[in-house]
């Protein structure tokens, strides 16, 4: 399974469900998104970490690049 999501010029909720759906498909391990703005950066944070992930995230050029990792 290809765990990154493009979530580039998706408005919200998009990445956001994107998100939330492979987290539920993958459980485990790790998984790369890239955004264009800071709302959905923030949002996947969120819920990244309600469901027990943890997050970094990285500024390129005009992306944010969020890896979520959960063991």
């Amino acid at each position: 399974m290809n765990n990154r999501i493009d979530a580039r010029g998706l408005s919200c909720p998009q990445p956001v469900v994107l998100t939330r759906d492979r987290m539920n498909e993958t459980k485990t391990g790790q998984i790369e998104i890239i955004v264009d703005n800071q709302a959905a950066c923030d949002n996947i944070t969120r819920i990244a970490k309600k469901n027990g992930w943890e997050v970094n995230s990285v500024n390129e050029k005009e992306d944010i690049v969020l890896s979520l990792t959960k063991s």
